[in-house]
């Protein structure tokens, strides 16, 4: 009994004494797993991003027949100039038509949407009126709700009132986002000091001033970062435009390239149509978020500490 309590005792390392070496490998054995899983989900996440991607431009270079002719990540011949004209005049710049529609929807819906929402985000954060978070509480619950839900109500309504096939019809709805509301009221709450609102009062300023000269620059980032995801939205956007629209004139690129798909299974011309033109529209998505880079990474890391 005694000698084996003995052994045990001087196989025990000291206090203070460096750990075993099979006791090292086996604690940084996880570490490296869990960083060679890490490094395997960002390249499956970049090859879910990048394929088709690449599989899309590849496919505009192609004609119809080499479209279903050859394999789809291989060259053919280069076709991407006449596809290019074709589709810009197909049925008399039809996809033209829709890319200025799209720019009318996306550009000037984002934009009022971000105004609307930073004005009632900053009302939220900086003044004070009865039953301030029990309304910040309804609006929250419009977040829960998805968009497909509210759809057919807003088509009843905008049937009510005679808005249904018409540019106020796809305009207005994508004007509400409580969302936006309650990111800018995080934005503005850290932002703008309410110090800062409340020398602006002292000195005279009125309270619209203040907001256009003094909390809005200083939430610029957050303004970048909302108009970006507004307009991302709305230029993807198509069951609303689906629900409300029957006339293609007032189609986006969303809703016009969907119905061109449906019509590439009984007239093949159409689907080399459909990929140049899907390229197309995601180049202003993609030079738009290039250019304002500087603005939404800084929002969104603020928005995140926040």
């Amino acid at each position: 009994m005694s000698s084996t309590t003995l052994s045990r005792r001087n196989t025990a390392p000291a206090p203070g004494a460096p750990a075993p070496a099979n006791r090292r490998i086996r604690k940084s054995a996880p570490a490296w797993s869990s960083k060679a899983a890490v490094n395997i989900m960002l390249v499956l996440f970049c090859l879910y991003t990048l394929l088709p991607l690449t599989w899309l431009i590849v496919a505009s270079t192609k004609d119809t027949t080499d479209l279903f002719g050859t394999p789809g990540f291989s060259f053919a011949e280069n076709n991407f100039l006449t596809n290019l004209t074709e589709l810009f005049t197909w049925e008399n710049g039809t996809y033209l038509r829709w890319l200025l529609n799209t720019v009318g929807y996306a550009v000037f819906g984002s934009v009022c949407s971000v105004f609307v929402s930073f004005l009632a985000g900053y009302a939220f954060d900086k003044f004070d009126f009865p039953g301030k978070e029990r309304w910040f509480g309804f609006i929250l619950v419009g977040v829960l709700i998805p968009a497909a839900v509210t759809t057919m109500p807003l088509y009843l309504l905008a049937a009510n009132i005679g808005l249904v096939n018409t540019f106020w019809g796809v305009f207005l709805p994508s004007i509400a986002s409580p969302f936006g509301v309650y990111l800018a009221r995080v934005f503005c709450h850290g932002y703008v000091p309410a110090e800062l609102i409340e020398a602006a009062r002292l000195d005279g300023a009125g309270e619209l001033r203040i907001f256009m000269t003094i909390a809005a620059p200083l939430m610029k980032p957050g303004i970048v970062t909302l108009l970006l995801m507004a307009f991302s939205a709305s230029w993807n956007n198509i069951f609303l435009p689906l629900v409300m629209l029957t006339d293609n004139q007032l189609f986006p690129i969303s809703l016009g390239l969907y119905s061109w798909n449906g019509r590439s299974e009984v007239d093949p011309e159409f689907a080399h149509l459909t990929i140049i033109g899907s390229l197309i529209a995601i180049i202003p998505v993609i030079v738009l978020f290039m250019s304002l880079q500087r603005f939404w990474k800084s929002g969104l890391g603020s928005g995140a500490l926040k």
